[in-house]
């Protein structure tokens, strides 16, 4: 949603429910962090309404370790962070933690349409303030709409009995633009306009590679695999794309400089919109994002196993290709 009604207002009683979970994490311990949160994760996955977890480490854009969890309602999501079993898990990842963590709940789901950088800001405003926050929140809106990258903003009321605060999350293309409008003397003019609201957090989520990796799971974009799943499957479907455009090009008999600029090219393009979405997507699709319950270590070699025959393949394809069908000028 771009501007106008903020949403989360009036929303039924089963929307889907989202809560962004932020922690920085204490130097040297961060294995054992990453261990603590998929136990964890796949405690939240038993309980009712889950619909998925994301983890996201630090980048670049993003110091802390980010945690996404979609449940189907606020109530599934607040029986999850209320529950026993959550606290217990809590108790015991202290020790992992630099710092308490951040949260923010949004009800009606995140849906971004592409792999944005996205900036998620929380502010307190006083009951008495709430009109002339959304007519300020408008005017933010107008002007971001103005900065090249921007692809739309979406606001969140509070949800009651999780978090008292407004929320917005707003996408810009990549990091340089949304830096440009980060850094632009009218958002600069605006949060001066808007100094009653400046009781904010500001938080920014880098999310690449996810466009290729863009499945539905009940009707909603499902979150990104992690860094490592991402890699291997873009090999899967970069090798094949190179070798068979370097096949395609090769009688041209382009100088090496201008072979590698045409080839990046259409490796980029044929990548994004033929080889990840109906190759590898498909291939991987429950290795990248597992089904919530299913046997982790099944799902984790049944997918080695599905990356290490393709890939088998492919090699004995193009090397009988090469060196008995077809020799290269």
């Amino acid at each position: 949603m771009t501007g106008g009604t903020p949403a989360g207002a009036g929303e039924p009683a089963g929307a889907e429910a989202t809560v962004i979970i932020g922690q920085k994490v204490r130097t040297g311990r961060e294995r054992e962090f990453a261990a603590w949160q998929e136990e964890l994760n796949a405690a939240a996955a038993e309980y009712a309404g889950f619909l998925g977890a994301e983890v996201s480490r630090p980048t670049d854009l993003q110091p802390e370790w980010l945690v996404v969890y979609r449940f189907d309602s606020i109530a599934h999501l607040q029986a999850w962070i209320n529950s026993a079993t959550r606290q217990r898990f809590l108790d015991r990842g202290a020790a992992y933690a630099d710092g308490p963590a951040t949260q923010q709940v949004v009800s009606g789901g995140i849906r971004p349409p592409d792999p944005l950088v996205t900036v998620v800001v929380t502010h307190r405003v006083r009951p008495d303030h709430i009109d002339a926050f959304l007519d300020w929140q408008r005017r933010m809106t107008e002007q971001e709409g103005a900065f090249e990258g921007f692809r739309g903003t979406e606001l969140f009321r509070p949800v009651e009995g999780l978090q008292d605060e407004w929320t917005t999350l707003y996408r810009f293309d990549s990091a340089a633009h949304l830096e440009t409008w980060l850094t632009s003397a009218e958002r600069r003019e605006l949060l001066a306009e808007g100094e009653r609201f400046h009781d904010f957090h500001l938080r920014t989520l880098d999310n690449s590679f996810g466009s290729w990796f863009a499945f539905e799971e009940n009707g909603r974009q499902a979150p990104p695999p992690s860094e490592t799943r991402t890699s291997v499957a873009v090999w899967v479907g970069l090798y094949p794309t190179v070798v068979l455009l370097t096949l395609a090009l090769s009688p041209l008999k382009m100088p090496l400089w201008l072979g590698l600029l045409v080839g990046n090219l259409l490796s980029s393009f044929i990548m994004s919109f033929v080889t990840m979405p109906f190759y590898v997507n498909p291939l991987l699709r429950r290795w990248l994002r597992p089904r919530p319950g299913a046997p982790r270590a099944r799902t984790h070699l049944v997918g080695l196993g599905t990356v290490a025959a393709v890939m088998v393949f492919w090699a004995a394809v193009f090397c009988l290709v090469t060196t008995r069908i077809w020799h290269l000028p």
